[in-house]
């Protein structure tokens, strides 16, 4: 079975006079990051592509959570995912990644990570109503892909685990 991983970039600064796309991860945030890699890996194993925001926060995000659990693959910065809604991602994975892929990750920015988890989970149940409404951030939504990548849309995924380090 295959997986994608949403995840929603660790606790960032205050957008300060450098602007939104350059705030990096404040110190909870570091501490966040640092604990993602095990969960993360707890429920889908290993990953084999990791898609990145080109914002600061999310590629400080990946960078810590790799560097606390290797080995984690390169990851792929994207400008495309900063400003993307959820149609868009689901279209990008289609184009981006290929059908031997296994794992995907997405380290991404709210509302699209669980708007999109909410759109692609087949399913009205407790999970679902934790994301209904936006997640925190270091949270990752991890859903098993029963289709092809190019093949993602509304309800072509199970949502398996919603997970959030306890730390800051």
């Amino acid at each position: 079975m295959k997986h994608l991983v949403l995840l929603r970039h660790a606790k960032a600064e205050p957008i300060g006079e450098l602007g939104d796309h350059l705030r990096a991860v404040s110190a909870p945030g570091r501490q966040q990051a640092r604990a993602l890699g095990p969960m993360i890996r707890t429920h889908c194993g290993e990953v084999d592509t990791v898609l990145v925001s080109s914002a600061l926060r999310t590629k400080e995000t990946y960078r810590l959570l790799a560097a606390a659990d290797e080995p984690w693959p390169d990851g792929r910065s994207l400008d495309a995912i900063y400003d993307a809604g959820p149609r868009e991602l689901i279209a990008l994975l289609g184009q981006e990644i290929s059908e031997d892929t296994a794992t995907v990750m997405v380290v991404g920015h709210e509302p699209t990570m669980s708007s999109l988890a909410h759109m692609l989970h087949d399913s009205r149940d407790e999970l679902g109503a934790q994301i209904r409404l936006g997640i925190h951030t270091a949270t990752a939504c991890i859903l098993q892909v029963p289709v092809a990548w190019d093949a993602l849309d509304r309800n072509t995924c199970h949502l398996t685990a919603v997970v959030r380090p306890t730390v800051a």
